[in-house]
């Protein structure tokens, strides 16, 4: 028989709390979540069902000490809600490359002027971003990305457990500053076919325009760089999904190994 009044005393409820502090931490930097514009209502009501699947887990092997003060409540509050950002951001990584990817291509077709709201930031960012942003999401859900960023909380407690101590270890400060240097390298890998591409026209211009310094290259060139881009884009369009595909894998496999 299992003594279910271990799930519904104050120690469980407080525990309970905490665990759904940690998954609203994580919905708001992951992406999806944060990416397109979710109502709060929904991420708290989404929060509230995991962690009420979470808990009863957690809490049989859950060594905390009841707070005995608001301070300190407020504090492990802080501390789980901190977990759960860095949890998102860190997996949020791969869409600022990808976001980054479509905004260099963007500057080389010359659509960096062609911009749409972000529901997100509230800033205007180029369309083709937006697109590479589109298309890392539908890849996201479908290699069930949104499935490891639970996972990933989930097995966090496992190195960062719920307690008063705040150490982070080496490896996973480490790692986070490894993943956030090469975001631009990842970035410039998605779209180096392209931009290679895109670079070659421009030089090949510049040379036209020395042989014959009476054309307008520019006239022809910037809608030229428009059309070859765009058609390389839906060209390569498998392949860089494909692509994509596996940084995604490759990068929830680490972060679940960094906080597992």
């Amino acid at each position: 028989m299992h003594d279910f009044s271990l799930f519904f005393s104050i120690d469980s409820i407080i525990v309970f709390i905490l665990v759904f502090s940690r998954i609203s931490g994580m919905l708001i930097t992951a992406p999806i979540f944060s990416t397109f514009p979710i109502p709060p209502q929904v991420k708290i009501a989404l929060a509230a069902v995991c962690a009420f699947i979470m808990y009863p887990f957690i809490v049989q092997h859950c060594s905390l000490i009841t707070p005995k003060d608001l301070i300190s409540l407020s504090i492990l509050l802080f501390k789980e809600l901190a977990i759960g950002i860095l949890i998102g951001f860190a997996i949020s990584l791969i869409f600022t490359a990808v976001e980054i990817a479509g905004q260099l291509l963007s500057i080389e077709m010359g659509l960096a002027i062609a911009t749409a709201l972000d529901p997100v930031t509230h800033q205007n960012v180029p369309i083709v971003g937006q697109f590479y942003l589109f298309m890392a999401s539908l890849v996201f859900i479908s290699i069930n990305g949104h499935q490891y960023l639970f996972s990933t909380v989930y097995d966090s407690y496992s190195s960062i457990p719920i307690d008063m101590t705040f150490a982070f270890s080496k490896h996973l400060t480490e790692q986070l500053l490894y993943f956030s240097s090469q975001i631009f390298l990842l970035a410039f890998s998605i779209i180096v076919p392209i931009y290679l591409m895109l670079f070659i026209v421009t030089i090949l211009m510049g040379i036209i325009s020395k042989i014959m310094p009476q054309m307008n290259v520019f006239m022809i060139a910037l809608p030229l760089k428009i059309y070859i881009g765009l058609a390389l884009m839906v060209m390569l369009l498998p392949s860089t999904a494909i692509y994509i595909s596996k940084l995604f894998g490759n990068l929830l496999i680490n972060i679940n190994g960094m906080f597992s």
